[in-house]
């Protein structure tokens, strides 16, 4: 994924030749990939007339959600909407009662719940049982994290920043876990908010290795490159993070769902093209982007 694409078309206005380089880390990372193994795994063989949901959006990226609807595996709201036949538990994982409550209505339940969120599901019933008020670092009403609330006991909650962590009256012993895909920084400001008011604090740092690895390189390679591309769902947290990394240090950073939405003024001026992707984003969908860069920029 580090390796630099050379744009072999010049710029003949500007008489150079701009270069694309992708991340050193970027795209689909293993819990993703597994989910979507999986997904693809369960749906329905040819002449099969096997009904196979995901109970949400596998993961955050609706072009990926459209191709599994292409390759039979529909997508359920609710439980109700999957009557019958197999239902696929998102990579953001549920609450535990959602997956009883599947096979209790005779479902086929297969479980895509990626194994780092599912530590997070362990860190915080371990708190829980240890005497801590839980404190889940993440965004409010994220799939992942309502999710991981089902784990974390009746008085926990969700603060997204240190200022959510400001307004709350904290005391006695908390424990913190994070959605995996929050920055580091973040979590620091958030713990640096909380240790002066309490008796004790633990942090149990669940951010995703893969989460930290995509966003520095993202820096990495925006710190040199005159333009910046994000692929991935516009509805990622983890996405929308990296683009935010990259405009902090890259003005003109463009974030993307699908090639066709490339424009050829942002790269009028370009002689060095970077492009990341999120956790949710198939290498092919980086590769398109890649292909569409280069007619652009002939």
């Amino acid at each position: 994924m580090g390796e630099n694409v050379m744009n072999t078309a010049a710029t003949a206005a500007e008489g150079f030749v701009p270069t694309i380089e992708i991340a050193a880390h970027a795209g689909t990372c293993y819990g993703v990939q597994r989910a979507l193994d999986m997904a693809l795994a369960a749906a329905p063989q040819a002449g099969e007339n096997a009904q196979v949901h995901t109970l949400g959006p596998l993961i955050h990226n609706p072009i990926v959600v459209r191709e599994l609807a292409e390759a039979g595996v529909g997508l359920a709201d609710t439980l109700d909407d999957a009557a019958s036949g197999t239902v696929i538990i998102r990579a953001h994982g549920v609450v535990p009662q959602v997956i009883d409550a599947a096979r209790g209505r005779g479902l086929t339940v297969v479980d895509a719940t990626c194994p780092y969120v599912k530590k997070v599901h362990v860190a915080a019933e371990r708190l829980v049982r240890e005497g801590y008020r839980v404190i889940v670092v993440g965004e409010p009403g994220h799939p992942e994290v309502e999710g991981i609330l089902g784990h974390a006991g009746d008085d926990a909650q969700v603060v997204s920043c240190a200022a959510d962590a400001d307004a709350l009256p904290l005391k006695g012993k908390v424990g913190l876990v994070v959605q995996t895909t929050q920055t580091a920084q973040n979590l620091a400001e958030v713990v640096a908010s909380i240790t002066p008011r309490v008796q004790e604090l633990r942090v149990i740092n669940t951010i995703c290795a893969a989460t930290s690895e995509r966003q520095q390189a993202a820096a990495t390679l925006a710190n040199r490159c005159d333009c910046m591309v994000v692929v991935g769902g516009k509805n990622s947290g983890n996405t929308r993070r990296l683009a935010q990394i990259c405009t902090d240090v890259c003005e003109h950073t463009h974030h993307i769902e699908e090639a066709s939405e490339l424009e050829a003024a942002w790269f009028a001026n370009a002689r060095h093209i970077g492009i990341t992707a999120g956790a949710s984003t198939p290498q092919e969908h980086i590769e398109r982007a890649v292909a569409r860069i280069k007619e652009l920029c002939r």
